[in-house]
């Protein structure tokens, strides 16, 4: 029940792992120093280590963060990132990660998927991210949603805020079977969560940028943080992942979009 407080045996310990990679990016860098700000705000003593759900961050739930990853931009790095994940699943945790580009999602569910077998997805974004072949590049962080499903990593892809769905996406989605929350169409209460095993993504640009500035995509019209954290709470898991990606420090606002994205790996390491 949300707002109820597990107890320690029902908690998993979340593993933080930064991915400090922008390489894939189509438009502006600056998302690989994201990872050391999101921490920064985590650990700010302007608020503290409670979450909504009533649990605290070092009291009830465990956030073992074990440092960001040696990621070069060579080709290694996708591997580097599916072993991280598939290391962490194996070993009982839960990894959070701190992108980066949306890249890495594809190499993270890859690695959890060799442990768990095919996910669900539920995916915060203002773009669908399905595109078959961006900018001839396959891996491009507008494409990494077209690989796992490709690969049959993902069973089921549910995606919220969608706002920028072009003809060659809409027909990517219905290739895959995606199903797709678009803005103009958002309700908390018309997204359907997934069965576990659960992964969740969140591009920040999913938010409108009067919440999240510090991106390089700006889409207005988008979500605000609480119908955000309204469908996160809605999740009753298990969830097996998650990231948080597409911060770029270089765009942000006094720390502001560093703030929000520390607020939600704090709501991520509290879903049950």
């Amino acid at each position: 029940m949300a707002g109820s407080i597990p107890s320690r045996h029902d908690l998993k310990n979340n593993q933080l792992i930064g991915l400090p990679t922008d390489s894939h990016s189509s438009f502006l860098r600056g998302a690989a120093k994201a990872p050391a700000a999101i921490r920064s705000a985590l650990l700010s003593d302007h608020g503290n280590q409670a979450t909504e759900l009533g649990s605290e961050i070092g009291i009830d739930i465990t956030l073992s963060d074990v440092g960001d990853l040696p990621l070069d931009e060579s080709e290694a790095d996708f591997d580097r990132i599916r072993a991280a994940a598939a290391s962490a699943a194996a070993s009982g945790s839960r990894p959070i990660f701190l992108g980066g580009d949306h890249m890495v999602t594809y190499p993270i569910v890859a690695g959890i998927a060799e442990i768990h077998g095919p996910v669900n997805i539920l995916h915060f974004d203002a773009h669908p991210d399905l595109y078959d072949d961006f900018g001839d590049d396959p891996l491009s962080h507008a494409s990494p949603f077209a690989r796992i499903m490709e690969r049959d990593l993902a069973k089921r892809l549910v995606q919220v805020g969608i706002r920028t769905l072009n003809s060659h996406c809409r027909k990517q989605a219905q290739r895959f079977g995606v199903v797709m929350v678009e803005m103009m169409d958002f309700a908390v209460d018309a997204v359907p969560i997934p069965e576990g095993p659960l992964y969740l993504s969140i591009d920040l640009d999913a938010l409108d940028p009067a919440f999240a500035p510090g991106v390089s995509h700006h889409e207005p019209g988008g979500l605000t943080v609480r119908d955000i954290l309204s469908v996160l709470h809605r999740v009753r898991g298990p969830v097996v992942g998650a990231d948080v990606v597409e911060y770029n420090p270089t765009r942000d606002i006094n720390g502001m979009t560093a703030v929000v994205a520390a607020k939600f790996v704090k709501e991520l390491a509290a879903l049950h």
